[in-house]
């Protein structure tokens, strides 16, 4: 499917944290909320003057990736999972508000979490249950992103890249099936992209079968893949999407400061031609630039500047038709 709702140039959403956020929730000052809005309204101002398809809050207000959830989600321990407040669905019809570009909301995914925080001996029968219901609770929020007039949605699962799954507590046939279930949102829509990134690295032993089965079993309309080695594994990878989906490429690499060589994207770009319609292609760094509050991967200033590059190699693929 063409991808006419663009989204074209795309980031994984996490900016690297300003100092005073950092300083304000180190010191637990109670004014930290209104040193986040004005944080996030500055990053919203500086994403609004570059070409972006999207704009999100940086995560501004998440120590860690899964912060989103496990900030707002009580009842680990006790086997009755309950939000006290809403997940991302506030915060970012919030920061849509501020600018005609459409705003992203970004999740983690109920699998990432279930493994992370399934307990043998606590109230859950097994990861996969706990799984379940957190990927019950996860459509909820999902449904809810959509209401507020919220078109991109990202869950992120970068455990499928372990071997694409860690196996050891939740299986990687479990795992699918609990991000299916909380993707797996009726009535969606047709305006609405929901995408999934499954891993930020490829590694030398990528099991391309059970990409296929990643990529077939799970109901999303994008997935959100490296491409900036140019390695053969990234290539492969990308093969293994089927050709309904959409895909998101992670052309520049958001770890290192030094741009990368024009010419050798734009040769990337055409085998990425080569192999599947590029109307239904997307581009950005290939991870988010500060996962996690206070280790940024690279500088302000250079984050900026890969952003800009990502911007400039929209342009040589699609024009201005954006």
């Amino acid at each position: 499917m063409a991808d006419t709702f663009k989204f074209r140039i795309d980031h994984h959403g996490s900016l690297v944290r300003p100092p005073e956020v950092l300083a304000a929730r180190a010191a637990s000052d109670p004014d930290l909320r209104a040193v986040e809005d004005a944080a996030i309204a500055e990053a919203v101002r500086k994403q609004r003057r570059l070409s972006l398809t999207v704009v999100t809050d940086g995560h501004f207000r998440r120590a860690e990736a899964a912060g989103a959830v496990l900030d707002a989600v009580h009842g680990f321990e006790d086997g009755k999972l309950t939000a006290e407040r809403s997940l991302v669905a506030d915060d970012t019809a919030a920061i849509a508000v501020q600018t005609q570009i459409p705003a992203k909301a970004t999740l983690p995914s109920p699998a990432w979490i279930a493994a992370r925080t399934f307990r043998p001996g606590g109230p859950w029968a097994s990861a996969r249950e706990l799984g379940e219901a957190l990927a019950l609770l996860l459509r909820a929020e999902i449904e809810a992103v959509i209401s507020r007039g919220v078109r991109l949605i990202q869950i992120d699962n970068h455990g499928y890249g372990q071997g694409l799954y860690h196996g050891d507590v939740l299986g990687f046939d479990d795992a699918v099936a609990v991000d299916a279930l909380a993707v797996a949102v009726a009535d969606k829509p047709f305006n609405v992209r929901i995408g999934l990134c499954p891993l930020t690295r490829v590694g030398d032993g990528l099991d391309t079968a059970a990409a296929e089965r990643l990529f077939a079993a799970v109901p999303v309309d994008r997935w959100v893949l490296p491409y900036d080695t140019g390695s053969p594994a990234e290539t492969e990878l990308l093969r293994a999407v089927p050709a309904e989906r959409d895909v998101c490429l992670g052309i520049v690499d958001p770890r290192v400061p030094e741009l990368e060589d024009v010419d050798t994207v734009m040769d990337r770009m055409d085998v990425v031609a080569s192999i599947r319609d590029i109307e239904d292609v997307a581009i950005s760094p290939s991870a988010g630039f500060a996962d996690v509050a206070g280790q940024p991967l690279i500088g302000v200033e250079d984050q900026w500047r890969k952003l800009i590059h990502v911007e400039t190699f929209a342009r040589m693929c699609w024009g201005n038709e954006l």
